[in-house]
């Protein structure tokens, strides 16, 4: 799916490279609203999208990217590196075991941990652009830049509140009424691609759909793989400036 949506981007920017529109302003200012979905780590999140650009050609673009998304999410053990969850399911089988009475769970017990993550991405590049039609603008793009994300790792019940999170903070179980939360932060790279299509409603304004596969890999100290995520936009754009002719 992702190679199809690709090529049809690529095919369609060659296929409009050298055609024209009418106006192009030197600048272009967006903002709108962003919905990032990391289904892999079972994340969704909602915000903002701003973008500005400067068409130094009539298809091509430089510019800059910053986003915000606020969502929740669930932990599991399977998303942990091999050895941690090896550990919270040894967890499971002494609490199933009546290990850390008063605290029990029964057999089976279904151990998550629900979070809240706030994330924060900043991107700089180029956009090739086909303005081959009047009431529509088609774009595509490298995606690659700096994502900044914390979260927030909370309890939904005694056991992970006072045995799973002091494991994970690298204590002993503890079944004094201490409320503990885990609040890691992280800062990494992310790559990808992405494109989409604008409507000239009018000669400055226009209406712009973003969206952009990338990969990331956040919090490697403790989840054992990367993940692929998936960013929506849409919002108006605002042209202006000077003419570009060519």
């Amino acid at each position: 799916m992702r190679i199809l949506f690709v090529t049809m981007l690529l095919l369609t920017f060659c296929a409009c490279v050298f055609a024209q529109q009418e106006y192009v302003g030197r600048y272009d200012a967006y903002t709108g609203f962003s919905y990032l979905d990391s289904s892999d780590v079972n994340l969704e999140q909602r915000g903002m999208n701003v973008q500005l650009g400067y068409n130094a050609r009539r298809w091509l673009a430089l510019g800059i990217d910053y986003s915000v998304q606020f969502g929740k999410g669930t932990l599991v053990p399977n998303e942990l590196k091999p050895v941690d969850a090896a550990g919270i399911n040894e967890l499971i089988y002494l609490g199933e075991h009546g290990y850390f009475s008063p605290i029990t769970i029964k057999n089976n017990y279904n151990a998550y941990a629900p979070f809240d993550a706030t994330t924060q991405t900043y991107a700089a590049g180029p956009n090739f652009i086909c303005r081959h039609f009047k009431k529509a603008t088609f774009f595509a793009h490298p995606t690659i830049g700096a994502i900044h994300e914390n979260i927030t790792v909370d309890h939904h019940d005694a056991f992970t509140q006072y045995v799973v999170l002091p494991a994970l903070l690298g204590q002993l179980p503890n079944t004094t009424p201490i409320i503990r939360t885990v609040k890691p932060d992280d800062t990494t790279y992310f790559y990808g691609f992405g494109g989409g299509f604008e409507l000239n409603t009018s000669k400055h304004v226009h209406i712009r759909t973003d969206v952009e596969f990338v990969h990331v890999n956040l919090f490697s100290s403790f989840l054992a793989n990367s993940r692929n995520s998936v960013r929506f936009s849409v919002g108006p754009t605002f042209s202006f400036g000077k003419n570009v002719t060519r």
